[in-house]
């Protein structure tokens, strides 16, 4: 089956809002007419809105880093999927690696916030990965396996249509060690594997699976141009126009 690869980038802290603007104003003209691939922009919170109207009418969507599970509440300092959808924003991330690492996001959390963001029709992009204990002592198929059985529990075949999921070894984000295309694979395999037990092989064959980790112009056409590899969730090389076009233009 053939799956719209998804090239998206995770700004993560940086940039502030005249500094978005003018990324975005440099980026699309270099990608208009890129229709082969889905394109999307993540970033911070407060950046959404400059984000959304600079890249308005165009070919590039906006999504969000993260969203509480709550549609609203006393949660100071978090966004929730309505204030996303007021301002445009399209997609968010789940469970990133930096979120279940440094704010203690756990399994259960990021289930809830997948329910949420598919009972409003945000796209989601739940990321797994295992970290380096884990890969050097044989556990990448376990890890995967449980992060996606976790997240995935209590969603239907109807409802898991949306869902993207983000391959992230956690040993590879920001270190400029990279998974080989080989290991991406591989792991995507499991993964691929996971969601046809818990939801049917058709289900899994049109998932995406994205991988993230490193990746950078020099690497990205190794790995997307792998079957089973259905686009990037990139890092530092997303921040600026001219490297992030390069692993678009793959």
């Amino acid at each position: 089956m053939s799956r719209k690869k998804l090239i998206a980038a995770n700004w993560k802290m940086f940039k502030t809002p005249a500094e978005a603007k003018s990324f975005v104003d440099a980026f699309l003209p270099l990608v208009a007419g890129h229709d082969r691939d889905e394109i999307a922009l993540f970033p911070s919170p407060v950046l959404l809105p400059t984000v959304v109207e600079a890249a308005r009418g165009s070919n590039v969507a906006v999504g969000a880093q993260n969203i509480h599970f709550a549609e609203e509440g006393a949660y100071t300092g978090e966004t929730s999927v309505g204030q996303l959808m007021a301002v445009g924003g399209t997609h968010t991330l789940i469970g990133h690696s930096e979120r279940r690492q440094y704010f203690a996001e756990t399994d259960e959390i990021v289930n809830k916030k997948l329910h949420t963001a598919l009972k409003h029709g945000v796209v989601p992009v739940v990321c797994v990965g295992e970290v380096l204990e884990e890969r050097e002592s044989g556990k990448t198929e376990l890890v995967c396996r449980s992060q996606v059985a976790k997240a995935f529990e209590g969603i239907s075949r109807e409802a898991a249509a949306p869902i993207v999921i983000a391959y992230e070894p956690v040993w590879a984000i920001g270190t400029g060690k990279t998974a080989t295309p080989e290991m991406a694979v591989d792991a995507h395999m499991i993964i691929r594997a996971e969601v046809a037990e818990l939801l049917g092989a058709d289900v899994a064959a049109s998932m995406r699976i994205l991988y993230g980790g490193s990746v950078k112009p020099d690497n990205a056409t190794a790995l997307m141009s792998r079957d089973e590899i259905d686009g990037v969730l990139v890092g530092g090389a997303s921040l600026k126009p001219d490297s992030f076009t390069a692993i678009v233009k793959w």
